[in-house]
């Protein structure tokens, strides 16, 4: 990923947050030497000082059986808020730009089955369906469907062994410019550039 340094961060705690609030990824990987990529939402789990993201794909996909038959370093894109950054919004003559947060994470992968695979699921739809008036819970689906829904998923867990981040958020304007920038921003109808706005607070709050 391409980063000024300006825009670098190496807070895990940061892009931990960032996978959190946006789990639905984009898992890279090769397959009959070709780039192909799924999207699907992911789970981060932390053991000890190591951290992991589990998920599952169709069996129908083939994505998944290179990673059976040819072990690879995985790529997972996680792409939180982005917004359009108008020139106008500057005291002087610049060009528009694009602000963004978001963090690509490198992993080996293993698939996992059975009861693992199981546990995975109820996590997720415990997630998911916390606080619905009719939660469907895996728990709750008949043997028989349970085990034909099993047969059609494939899961896995990529153990996360290096990462980097872009949290583009103008750190590369003087104070003026920057908290103009805020004020623009949450006035914008788009709930992306409210969620922008709040993170460039963060980073250097307007006295």
């Amino acid at each position: 990923m391409y980063t000024p340094q300006y825009f670098q961060t190496q807070d895990w705690r940061k892009v931990k947050t960032l996978i959190i609030e946006n789990p639905f990824a984009t898992l890279v990987s090769t397959h009959e030497h070709k780039l192909v990529a799924t999207h699907l939402p992911l789970e981060l789990e932390e053991k000890g000082e190591k951290a992991y993201l589990a998920g599952h794909i169709a069996r129908a996909n083939p994505q998944w059986r290179s990673w059976a038959e040819n072990p690879q370093e995985i790529l997972v894109i996680i792409q939180g808020a982005h917004t359009y950054i108008s020139s106008s919004w500057y005291d002087h003559e610049n060009v528009s730009t694009w602000n963004y947060m978001a963090a690509h994470l490198y992993g080996s992968l293993k698939i996992i089955e059975g009861e693992a695979l199981l546990k995975k699921l109820e996590q997720l739809t415990e997630r998911y369906e916390q606080g619905r008036e009719n939660p469907r819970l895996v728990a709750n689906m008949s043997p028989n469907y349970l085990k034909n829904q099993l047969r059609a998923l494939v899961g896995f867990e990529i153990e996360i062994t290096h990462w980097e981040a872009s949290f583009k958020l103008s750190q590369n304007r003087d104070d003026k410019n920057y908290h103009q920038i805020i004020e623009k921003l949450q006035q914008e109808p788009h709930p992306d550039s409210q969620r922008i706005a709040e993170a460039m607070q963060q980073i250097r709050p307007q006295e």
